[in-house]
């Protein structure tokens, strides 16, 4: 006996140091158990199939569970549902009758709604939490029944919950802990920013925020600010920084030659077994370019917007089974789906903002893979262009002029192929000559299509309110731009620029360049003269002597002074400076070769000058972190991205920014197009736009079925405990014994059947019952008495 009781605690302690190692290796593994789970949570995600969190869950699990407001942006379907539901299954832990609702997640559909209360149910299986559903489309009167019940989270939609609110004078929000807005662009890209304003009013200060979302708009960045405190933020939306085996291309070309440059670069540049994604403005843009293709040969799968749901997962499935090798998208659609790791990207309409392009290019050379880049920039677009080399801190060079090639083609090829070799982006054209080709090609399709040559017209209109909406540029950008010398033949095409083709290319552009001295008019009046002919053109060369003899002397000072000025620029080069002091003050003297003096155009010295903005603002800028608003907010201001819309309805409502408010006498900023202001309507999940008047519904249910609705919890004069199971608190009278066992068995229900409802009843719905019987019996009573009576009526009749 003395060798055993020495011997258990050696084996107690061993056994301890067992359990310990176990539970630092499921800890260590980065699976579920490493969270510390209960029993009851972590049973149900091992019966639902989940081993291994995803990446979002991974990360944005342990802050919500250590209590912390998130931000988190992931695309559609990377397990964002149980990233938002296990941790809030966790903290409620069980039914509580009394707490009111403590759970409230806002959905922006009906179908996503019942997907996740479907959901909520298999990972609470083995819990006796009660969930309600609040959506359009079901009678209110059963929604009443339900929050009856006392449920512990309520899954809804903005507008029925909004309408429940000013139906019900007995439910508050007051009592919810923990607050998800899942899919939170599209509820402000769905138009319920006042509902969520005014839901964010009706919570307590001390719940727990989360904002799940595919991105960050502006909009959605302003809400985040205004209701989460220094939320943390999960950010696996995009990517951070471009691949450096990333290959960047950019081509100078006009808007009208887009189509044969798009079919020449994927006939010639990009081989057959490589898929690629092309962007592009609008919807109408990815038709254009589906029915273009298939003419050509080419099936292409497609994806925007409001594209069917059912049709889009078909297009996708098809791209990503590799049966099509062409994806056309709009920035809006290529946002929520998942794209496999792809070879080249075509940017075809030039992204307005340096994120977007970084979204953009950020699919292709991923994990170790190397890839392409193609960029479409019109002259309107040089400006983006140069903002987005000052983001991504790269220098950025026009292609060498014919002219210079021919000039010194060895030094010049050299020079650019070293500046690429540096990191340096060279743009330039593509060739004229192949453009021009195709560009007949694609004339005879659209000429061919009579649907084709209707959708010209509604892209066109399309691209003009694109451009109108998207944002606008840099100043500095727009100056550099229009200083940005003439580009040459891009280096991609170098078997082109070492060929004989070149001084034909180099005599076309100086072709493009040259400005007659004369009008039409006067060559055919002089030629008319010289052929001793009277006519109206013989009488204009007089009309246009007359005009030059009064417009030559403006003309010929403009020249002057464009001359002086170069003639400046290139002496101040050379030149000296100097100060000196004169009774106004200290001038800066130029002093040039000759050693003559004169007032320099400028008073800065530029080795000594020092200028109130920095020349790298740019990078410190989007260095800085912003004392004022925490890093927090910092991150979530980086976190920020407008995406220009991709169909005739939502490019007028990003158009339409400001709106006069009669009230305040001033124009107000629309949020994302809706008005934030107490409008009292209730929009739906329909679209559809209601008063939020009392109809009375509410009333005339409380009276048919006796029963209350009451989500306060006990702290503001909510139900008793006896109220939640149908117990009337005031009218019931009954012995000790009897509240006894009532006791007794409805703590064990709440407990083990807390989804079954109580057989025992209250002394009303019982009197209830008897009066409906005792109405059934007499009805029928008074239903046979008529029967006898009219029998009697008919026998006397044949009497």
């Amino acid at each position: 006996m003395a060798m055993a009781e020495k011997a258990t605690p050696w084996v107690s302690s061993k056994a301890e140091l067992k359990r310990r190692e176990k539970q630092r290796k499921k800890a260590k593994s980065g699976g579920f158990e490493s969270l510390g789970l209960s029993p009851n949570i972590f049973r149900a995600i091992k019966r639902k199939g989940y081993r291994v969190p995803t990446p979002i869950q991974r990360k944005a699990m342990p802050l919500v569970l250590s209590g912390a407001d998130v931000v988190a942006m992931a695309r559609t379907g990377s397990g964002k549902t149980a990233a938002f539901l296990i941790p809030m299954l966790e903290r409620l832990k069980q039914h509580l009758p009394q707490s009111g609702v403590r759970a409230l997640i806002l959905s922006p559909t009906r179908d996503l709604a019942l997907q996740t209360l479907k959901f909520a149910k298999e990972l609470g299986k083995f819990t006796d939490l009660r969930s309600s559903l609040l959506v359009g489309g079901d009678s209110m009167e059963s929604q009443f029944e339900e929050l009856a019940q006392s449920p512990d989270i309520i899954i809804a939609t903005p507008g029925r919950l909004m309408h429940h609110l000013s139906e019900v004078d007995d439910m508050s929000l007051r009592t919810v802990e923990y607050v998800v807005f899942d899919e939170a662009d599209s509820l402000f890209g769905m138009g319920f920013a006042e509902q969520l304003h005014k839901i964010l009013g009706e919570l307590s200060e001390t719940r727990q925020t989360l904002l799940f979302s595919a991105t960050l708009p502006s909009a959605l960045a302003e809400f985040a600010k205004a209701g989460l405190r220094d939320p943390q933020v999960v950010r696996l939306d995009l990517e951070t920084k471009i691949s450096p085996d990333l290959k960047l291309t950019f081509f100078t070309i006009r808007q009208e030659e887009k189509h044969a440059a798009l079919l020449y670069l994927i006939r010639e540049q990009i081989g057959s077994d490589q898929q690629t994604l092309i962007f592009v403005s609008t919807k109408h843009h990815v038709e254009f370019l589906n029915i273009m293709f298939k003419e050509e040969g080419i099936e292409p799968s497609v994806c925007y917007g409001d594209m069917d749901q059912d049709a889009r997962k078909i297009h996708i499935s098809k791209f990503r089974d590799r049966k099509t090798m062409l994806l056309i998208v709009t920035d809006v659609a290529a946002r929520g789906i998942d794209i496999p790791l792809l070879d080249n990207v075509i940017n075809w309409d030039f992204p307005p903002k340096p994120k977007i392009f970084v979204h953009r290019v950020g699919r292709a050379a991923r994990a170790g893979r190397t890839g392409s880049a193609y960029s479409f920039v019109t002259s309107e677009d040089v400006p983006y262009l140069l903002d987005l080399h000052l983001f991504l801190s790269k220098p950025i060079r026009p292609a060498p002029t014919e002219e210079e090639v021919l000039g010194d083609a060895q030094g010049v090829l050299s020079n650019i192929d070293q500046a690429i070799a540096n990191g340096e982006t060279v743009y330039g054209r593509l060739p004229q000559t192949v453009i021009d080709l195709v560009s007949d090609r694609v004339r005879e399709i659209i000429e061919e299509s009579a649907e084709l040559y209707l959708l010209q017209k509604t892209c066109a209109n399309a691209f003009r309110l694109y451009s109108k909406t998207k944002p606008l540029p840099s100043r500095e950008s727009i100056k550099r731009a229009k200083a940005l010398p003439r580009e040459g033949l891009h280096p991609m095409f170098k078997n082109v620029l070492e060929g004989n083709e070149l001084s034909a290319m180099a005599f076309s552009e100086r072709l493009k360049a040259f400005r007659p001295k004369q009008t039409i008019l006067e060559a055919e009046g002089e030629a008319a003269r010289s052929k001793h002919l009277k006519g109206p053109s013989s009488q204009w060369v007089d009309v246009m002597k007359m005009k030059r003899a009064i417009h030559e002397e403006v003309i010929n000072l403009v020249h002057q002074k464009r001359a002086s000025d170069q003639t400046l620029k290139e002496e101040e080069s050379v030149c000296t400076f100097s100060k000196e002091k004169t009774k106004k003050g200290w001038y800066l003297l130029a002093i040039d070769a000759h050693g003559s003096k004169r007032k320099a155009r400028s008073f800065m010295d530029e080795e000594y000058y020092i200028s109130s903005v920095p020349k790298n603002q740019h990078l410190e800028a989007g260095l800085s972190v912003r004392a004022n608003e925490g890093f927090g907010a910092s991150r979530l201001d980086a976190a920020v991205l407008d995406l220009v819309a991709d169909d005739s309805t939502g490019l007028q409502k990003q158009k339409s920014v400001y709106h006069w408010d009669k009230r305040s006498k001033k124009y107000i900023k629309l949020n994302n197009g809706e008005r934030v202001t107490a409008s009292g309507k209730i929009k739906t999940e329909s679209g559809s736009k209601l008063k939020a008047t009392k109809t009375g519904i509410y009333k005339k249910w409380k009276e048919r079925s006796h029963h209350k609705v009451s989500l306060k919890g006990t702290n503001s004069g909510g139900n008793t405990e006896a109220d939640a199971d149908g117990w009337s608190s005031g009218n019931h009278k009954s012995t000790g014994n009897h509240n006894r066992m009532f006791k007794a068995g409805r703590g064990q229900r709440n407990i083990h059947n807390a989804h079954v409802r109580s057989e025992l009843k209250n002394p009303e719905q019982i009197r209830k019952k008897r009066q409906q019987q005792a109405s059934k019996v007499s009805y029928l009573k008074s239903k046979s008495a008529k029967g006898k009576n009219s029998g009697k009526t008919r026998k006397k009749g044949k009497k």
